[in-house]
């Protein structure tokens, strides 16, 4: 289940990461994937906007789309890509004890 406050930490995080490159991979169905450089250009309160690096266009993804896996961002910290994982909210599974 996704929490408001998973996204709004999201949010931050990658509000704070903006001029940073990155490479995002994803999945194009049917058994085909994506792998692309690219640099986040803006945020807004329900979506992202990157810039590919060899393509030259903008897109837009939501902070959904991480939290659900549909695409895997990895941040480029001067050495190397390090995956930005999305924060995990730990619930207590209630028992219904009748």
């Amino acid at each position: 289940m996704i929490c408001p406050n998973d996204i709004t930490s999201l949010k931050t995080d990658i509000n704070e990461m903006i001029g940073q490159k990155i490479m995002i991979k994803g999945s194009l169905g049917r058994c085909r994937t994506f792998e692309k450089e690219a640099t986040i250009e803006k945020t807004y309160p329900n979506i992202f906007v990157i810039k590919y690096e060899e393509e030259n266009r903008n897109v837009t993804y939501s902070y959904t789309d991480i939290l659900t896996r549909t695409v895997e961002v990895d941040v480029f910290d001067g050495n190397g890509y390090s995956p930005l994982l999305p924060p995990v909210t730990e619930t207590k599974k209630q028992r219904n004890l009748a």
